[in-house]
């Protein structure tokens, strides 16, 4: 296993990383960090242990939504083809668009 030193929030850690998996560890580095920063940057929390909790709340929300959203599309072969020319949208993918815009209206963050 090898390892990699990382940093979060300005603090170094050594991580121990598979082989091949160096890539997709830098970006969850990368991920964790933004989102720890956010919730720093914001100024409502000053404590490392809180900010990293709440970060890993708000990623593990993250997660659940797409995974849930993943489980209820279509699988590729049933998904429809974008309309061609002056074709209208069907009526449920146009609800399907508007419920969309307003879920996503928020920031979708628990904080």
């Amino acid at each position: 296993m090898k390892q990699l030193e990382v940093q979060i929030m300005g603090q170094s850690y050594l991580l121990g990383c598979p082989e091949g998996g160096e890539e997709r560890l830098q970006q969850a580095v990368r991920k964790v960090d933004a989102a720890m920063c956010k919730i720093r940057d914001a100024g409502k929390l000053r404590a490392r242990d809180r900010i990293a909790v709440l970060a890993a709340l708000n990623l593990a929300f993250e997660l659940s939504e797409q995974q849930a959203g993943a489980a209820t599309a279509p699988p590729a072969h049933q998904r429809a083809l974008p309309p061609q020319g002056d074709q209208p949208l069907p009526a449920d993918l146009q609800n399907l668009i508007g419920r969309l815009d307003h879920a996503l209206a928020g920031d979708g963050q628990l904080i």
